[in-house]
């Protein structure tokens, strides 16, 4: 069970206060909820109820400095399984992102910028959908790392790419 106080990763909200963890009542039912307010975000607090398996799973605990130092030196940047299918990578895309795997983000944000080097050779641009997808990836992964390494947000992008 997580705590008051806690940081944690909800998702692709990103990272997360656990701010309390209280009891509403709602149509005649008690439910416990953990109270997540954005950490880069002042607009949302976001209500998980503690008994909802599907929801609470979607919450982890951050990674370690370790941690981080093996998804970076573990991610060859040679490592370029571009999915050619359109339709087909979005899907993977996706299910990496709601994953929330941090090697796995790394892994699709290198090979994103990979290919989107090879597009920019070709006087061409990186198409919507995958624009899409590296801004949501890049957020998430920028997000944790550096509250994790204590960095500015801006520098995290250099590491991953490195």
């Amino acid at each position: 069970m997580f705590k008051t106080n806690q940081i944690v990763l909800y998702g692709s909200n990103g990272v997360c206060k656990i701010t309390e963890i209280t009891k509403k009542e709602i149509q005649g039912n008690t439910i416990e909820y953990y109270v997540l307010k954005p950490m880069f975000s002042n607009t949302s607090t976001l209500f998980v109820p503690t008994k909802n398996k599907e929801l609470v799973n979607k919450m982890r605990y951050m990674v370690s400095i370790d941690e981080i130092n093996d998804i970076l030196s573990n991610v060859s940047k040679d490592e370029n399984e571009w999915i050619e299918d359109k339709n087909e990578r979005l899907i993977k895309c996706k299910k990496i992102i709601a994953s929330g795997d941090c090697a796995k983000l790394v892994k699709m944000i290198r090979s994103i910028h990979i290919h989107e080097e090879k597009q920019n050779k070709k006087g061409k641009r990186l198409n919507i959908s995958d624009e899409r997808v590296l801004k949501e990836a890049e957020k998430m992964v920028c997000d944790e790392f550096s509250v994790v390494l204590k960095i500015d947000r801006d520098k995290v992008m250099s590491l991953v790419l490195k």
